[in-house]
């Protein structure tokens, strides 16, 4: 098996990439730049334009938001995970920056590659925008879930501390 073959199989195999089909992941792989990072460097800082996403294939990173001069990790992602696709879709600066907690590399897509493949084939599009959608929903229903479980047990702490007031 060729090594575009196997790194084919190995990006269908991921979320944003599922059902793709294989002359549309050798064109993204023929147009997708390989970016590596050193730990401690960064794939992009928050409110930088955005203009490509990453598909991570070796190492780790973790999103990081900044908020009074100091960063916060809001989760770490490794092999197979991608990010930055939020910048395409809502045309927005980043939300966040990117860290390589390891010696990373990643897969570069450009909007404008992005745009060549709808171009070549509307449906593969479709097909990668909605995977990209799903990734998104996802996230959101565990960031809505965090969210929840932070409310309620703040709401327990006051409840338990009104009680002992009385």
């Amino acid at each position: 098996m060729q090594a575009d073959t196997r790194r084919i199989r190995m990006l269908q195999s991921m979320p944003l990439f599922g059902g793709v089909d294989d002359r549309i992941m050798g064109y993204l792989l023929s147009r997708a730049r390989e970016v590596s990072r050193s730990e401690g460097t960064y794939y992009f800082r928050e409110s930088d334009p955005g203009d490509a996403m990453y598909v991570l294939e070796s190492g780790r990173v973790a999103i990081v938001k900044c908020w009074q001069d100091e960063e916060y990790v809001l989760r770490e992602l490794n092999y197979g995970d991608s990010f930055g696709e939020m910048a395409l879709i809502d045309l927005f600066p980043r939300s966040a920056s990117v860290l390589a907690k390891e010696d990373c590399e990643a897969l570069e897509i450009s909007s404008d590659t992005l745009f060549e493949v709808y171009d070549r084939d509307p449906r593969q599009f479709t097909l990668i925008q909605m995977n990209v959608a799903r990734e998104i929903s996802r996230r959101l229903r565990v960031a809505d879930e965090r969210l929840f479980e932070l409310r309620m047990s703040e709401r327990a702490l006051h409840l338990k501390y009104d009680s002992h007031i009385y």
